[in-house]
């Protein structure tokens, strides 16, 4: 039966007609960060920001652990990894936010962490899961990578917030993923928006950015991914894109999850990041690689939470596999720009 699903679900994908773009390239080991490389207790490592930062490549990555078979108790870690050339990497002894220094009755947990570089300092967006929904957080890492100072929380639902790298016009900007209900007619339909701040507390002049059924191979939500990249051309932008199909058979360790994440690129303005001034009409990152599409938590799963531009023009992008492990693709910028700007 396992078989005959595989093949079915590689049936599914192909009718779609999408593939990953031959300028981008997996990282022929990948994943680059699986479970075995972490010295504490771990079982998924995935959805992991990283940056340059004081002349080496930081990770802040989710460790989800103690799962039972019917995932009714998980608990989740957030931990760092350093690494001088961003492909091998080493974890550093003790995570930054530990699940019991952060779980209360109100709080579940802190996961999904996005790393920016402001004027010298590191941030940190994140997720928490409470008891009355979910909200999006950006926290201060204090400058001995021991603990963050925590400088806003939304009110549920919000999440996969990003930063963009420097202020524009004065003020802080942020793309965010709410999720309203009573607004899009009970459905799970869910699109990118953009708010701006004069501290990155206070957060307001909201703009829907990128609304869903702007992007072809989505049915279901798009929402951030690695926090924009600033270049000569406008603000490098990958977004995450899911598809909902009932044909699925089980997919992952859940019985019942029927969605394909991509991962899609757009160009915003400089001066004005409401602005999309192109976007590629498929996927820049599709499923195709057996740790994206199979033995995974949740299959078929690509996530990007970070992305770092070397001096040769290279782009590094690390993403989520399968929910379960870290990897890394690369590209070359120019050849990303012309994949926003094609018609």
């Amino acid at each position: 039966m396992k078989g005959l699903s595989t093949l079915w679900t590689k049936n599914i994908l192909r009718s779609y007609g999408y593939r990953s773009p031959s300028v981008i390239k997996r990282y022929e080991n990948n994943p680059v960060l699986t479970a075995k490389d972490i010295p504490y207790e771990a079982t998924l490592i995935f959805n992991a920001g990283v940056v340059r930062f004081r002349g080496k490549y930081l990770m802040a990555f989710r460790d989800d652990y103690n799962y039972s078979i019917v995932r009714t108790h998980f608990h989740t870690h957030i931990g760092l990894a350093e690494s001088e050339d961003g492909i091998t990497w080493k974890v550093l002894a003790k995570p930054l936010i530990l699940y019991d220094d952060v779980h209360t009755e109100e709080i579940s947990r802190f996961y999904d962490p996005r790393l920016s570089v402001i004027d010298g300092q590191l941030y940190m967006c994140f997720a928490v899961d409470t008891k009355h929904g979910v909200r999006g957080g950006i926290a201060m890492l204090k400058n001995d990578l021991s603990g963050i100072e925590i400088l806003s929380l939304s009110v549920p639902d919000n999440r996969n917030m990003v930063l963009f790298p420097e202020k524009i016009n004065g003020l802080y900007a942020r793309l965010e993923r709410p999720m309203p209900v009573y607004s899009r007619g009970g459905k799970e339909i869910f699109d990118t928006w953009i708010s701006f701040s004069p501290d990155l507390k206070y957060w307001g002049e909201s703009t829907l950015l990128l609304p869903q059924e702007r992007v072809p191979f989505s049915n279901c939500k798009v929402g951030p991914a690695a926090p924009p990249l600033k270049t000569p051309y406008g603000f490098l932008t990958l977004f995450h894109a899911v598809k909902k199909d009932s044909r699925l058979f089980k997919n992952g360790w859940e019985p019942t999850w029927k969605k394909v994440y991509s991962a899609g690129i757009m160009l915003l303005d400089l001066n004005d990041p409401t602005k999309i001034l192109g976007i590629c009409d498929e996927p820049l990152l599709f499923p195709e690689a057996p740790y994206e599409l199979y033995n995974g938590f949740r299959n078929n799963a690509i996530f990007p939470c970070g992305m770092v531009l070397e001096d040769d023009n290279e782009v590094k992008i690390y993403y989520g596999a399968g929910d379960i492990v870290t990897c890394l693709a690369t590209a070359d910028l120019d050849d990303l720009v012309s994949l926003c700007l094609q018609k």
